[in-house]
Protein backbone atom coordinates (compact mmCIF):
# COMPACT_ATOMS: atom_id res chain seq x y z
CA UNK A 1 0.00 0.00 0.00
CA UNK A 2 1.16 3.41 -0.94
CA UNK A 3 1.74 5.73 2.18
CA UNK A 4 -1.27 8.17 2.83
CA UNK A 5 -0.58 11.59 4.52
CA UNK A 6 -3.49 13.01 3.03
CA UNK A 7 -6.94 12.77 2.93
CA UNK A 8 -8.32 15.33 0.49
CA UNK A 9 -12.13 15.48 -0.08
CA UNK A 10 -13.82 16.91 -3.09
CA UNK A 11 -17.65 18.00 -4.94
CA UNK A 12 -18.12 16.75 -8.44
CA UNK A 13 -18.92 20.19 -9.43
CA UNK A 14 -22.55 19.02 -10.77
CA UNK A 15 -25.82 20.34 -10.02
CA UNK A 16 -27.69 19.62 -6.56
CA UNK A 17 -30.29 16.94 -7.23
CA UNK A 18 -28.70 15.48 -9.59
CA UNK A 19 -27.16 11.96 -9.69
CA UNK A 20 -24.01 10.89 -11.43
CA UNK A 21 -21.78 7.93 -10.21
CA UNK A 22 -18.46 6.50 -10.32
CA UNK A 23 -19.29 5.64 -14.22
CA UNK A 24 -20.06 9.30 -15.11
CA UNK A 25 -16.89 10.49 -13.11
CA UNK A 26 -14.34 8.05 -15.56
CA UNK A 27 -16.05 9.25 -18.43
CA UNK A 28 -15.81 11.99 -17.67
CA UNK A 29 -11.86 11.62 -16.74
CA UNK A 30 -10.82 9.45 -20.10
CA UNK A 31 -12.12 12.60 -21.99
CA UNK A 32 -9.77 14.77 -20.41
CA UNK A 33 -7.31 11.97 -21.46
CA UNK A 34 -6.71 10.44 -18.12
CA UNK A 35 -6.45 6.73 -17.61
CA UNK A 36 -8.65 6.17 -15.21
CA UNK A 37 -11.47 7.77 -12.50
CA UNK A 38 -8.86 10.44 -10.10
CA UNK A 39 -11.03 9.92 -7.28
CA UNK A 40 -10.21 6.81 -5.16
CA UNK A 41 -14.24 7.41 -3.73
CA UNK A 42 -17.38 9.12 -5.05
CA UNK A 43 -19.96 9.06 -2.40
CA UNK A 44 -23.18 9.47 -4.21
CA UNK A 45 -26.60 11.53 -3.11
CA UNK A 46 -28.24 8.31 -1.17
CA UNK A 47 -24.67 7.52 0.54
CA UNK A 48 -23.91 4.86 -1.44
CA UNK A 49 -19.74 5.05 -1.76
CA UNK A 50 -18.39 3.49 -4.85
CA UNK A 51 -15.00 2.72 -5.82
CA UNK A 52 -13.58 4.74 -8.20
CA UNK A 53 -9.25 4.49 -9.20
CA UNK A 54 -7.83 1.43 -6.73
CA UNK A 55 -6.29 2.93 -3.71
CA UNK A 56 -3.33 1.32 -4.60
CA UNK A 57 -2.71 3.88 -7.13
CA UNK A 58 -1.68 7.49 -7.45
CA UNK A 59 -5.00 9.53 -7.92
CA UNK A 60 -5.87 12.11 -10.27
CA UNK A 61 -7.55 14.74 -8.00
CA UNK A 62 -5.64 17.55 -6.72
CA UNK A 63 -2.46 18.89 -8.53
CA UNK A 64 0.81 18.09 -6.97
CA UNK A 65 -0.79 16.21 -3.94
CA UNK A 66 -1.82 13.01 -5.48
CA UNK A 67 1.37 10.87 -4.59
CA UNK A 68 0.31 10.98 -1.17
CA UNK A 69 -3.37 11.18 -0.74
CA UNK A 70 -6.60 9.61 -1.24
CA UNK A 71 -9.38 11.47 -3.37
CA UNK A 72 -12.73 11.44 -2.17
CA UNK A 73 -15.67 13.08 -3.94
CA UNK A 74 -19.19 13.63 -3.69
CA UNK A 75 -21.78 14.28 -5.72
CA UNK A 76 -22.64 17.31 -6.23
CA UNK A 77 -21.52 21.17 -5.42
CA UNK A 78 -23.02 23.55 -7.30
CA UNK A 79 -26.35 25.04 -7.10
CA UNK A 80 -29.34 23.84 -9.81
CA UNK A 81 -28.47 26.80 -12.37
CA UNK A 82 -24.65 26.02 -11.80
CA UNK A 83 -24.11 29.62 -11.33
CA UNK A 84 -23.10 29.51 -7.54
CA UNK A 85 -20.46 27.00 -5.75
CA UNK A 86 -22.51 25.74 -2.68
CA UNK A 87 -22.45 22.66 -0.18
CA UNK A 88 -25.29 20.31 -1.61
CA UNK A 89 -24.15 17.49 0.79
CA UNK A 90 -27.42 15.55 1.31
CA UNK A 91 -27.57 13.98 4.80
CA UNK A 92 -26.57 10.52 3.54
CA UNK A 93 -23.47 11.95 2.02
CA UNK A 94 -22.69 14.00 4.99
CA UNK A 95 -23.28 10.38 6.91
CA UNK A 96 -20.93 8.40 4.67
CA UNK A 97 -18.64 10.87 4.59
CA UNK A 98 -17.68 10.45 8.71
CA UNK A 99 -17.80 6.68 7.60
CA UNK A 100 -15.76 6.67 5.23
CA UNK A 101 -13.10 9.34 7.15
CA UNK A 102 -13.27 7.42 9.82
CA UNK A 103 -12.87 4.17 8.01
CA UNK A 104 -9.74 5.91 5.80
CA UNK A 105 -8.59 7.83 9.42
CA UNK A 106 -8.46 4.27 11.25
CA UNK A 107 -6.65 2.76 8.24
CA UNK A 108 -3.76 5.45 7.90
CA UNK A 109 -3.28 7.00 11.22
CA UNK A 110 -1.21 9.48 9.88
CA UNK A 111 -3.09 11.04 7.32
CA UNK A 112 -4.65 14.42 7.99
CA UNK A 113 -7.92 15.57 6.49
CA UNK A 114 -8.63 18.73 3.57
CA UNK A 115 -10.54 19.78 1.34
CA UNK A 116 -9.32 20.41 -2.43
CA UNK A 117 -9.81 24.14 -1.69
CA UNK A 118 -6.49 23.71 0.67
CA UNK A 119 -4.55 23.59 -1.75
CA UNK A 120 -5.43 25.79 -4.82
CA UNK A 121 -7.00 29.41 -4.29
CA UNK A 122 -8.71 28.40 -7.88
CA UNK A 123 -11.30 26.20 -6.39
CA UNK A 124 -13.91 26.59 -4.26
CA UNK A 125 -14.27 22.53 -4.33
CA UNK A 126 -15.75 21.05 -1.74
CA UNK A 127 -17.64 24.01 -0.81
CA UNK A 128 -17.13 23.67 2.35
CA UNK A 129 -14.01 24.03 5.26
CA UNK A 130 -13.66 20.56 5.33
CA UNK A 131 -10.72 20.59 7.96
CA UNK A 132 -12.61 22.15 10.07
CA UNK A 133 -15.74 19.86 9.84
CA UNK A 134 -13.47 16.83 10.23
CA UNK A 135 -10.95 17.86 12.78
CA UNK A 136 -12.27 15.51 15.16
CA UNK A 137 -11.54 13.05 12.55
CA UNK A 138 -8.39 14.07 12.14
CA UNK A 139 -7.54 14.29 15.36
CA UNK A 140 -7.95 10.08 16.09
CA UNK A 141 -4.59 8.80 16.81
CA UNK A 142 -4.75 5.05 16.03
CA UNK A 143 -2.46 2.85 18.24
CA UNK A 144 -1.26 -0.22 16.30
Amino acid sequence: MRKIDKIIIHCSATPEFKEFDVDDITNWHLAKGWSDCGYHLIIKLDGTIESGRPMNLKGAHTYGKNKGSIGVCYIGGMDRTMDKWIDTRTPEQKESLIEVLTSLKTEHPDAIIYGHNDFTNKKVCPCFNAKEEYKDISNIVCKR
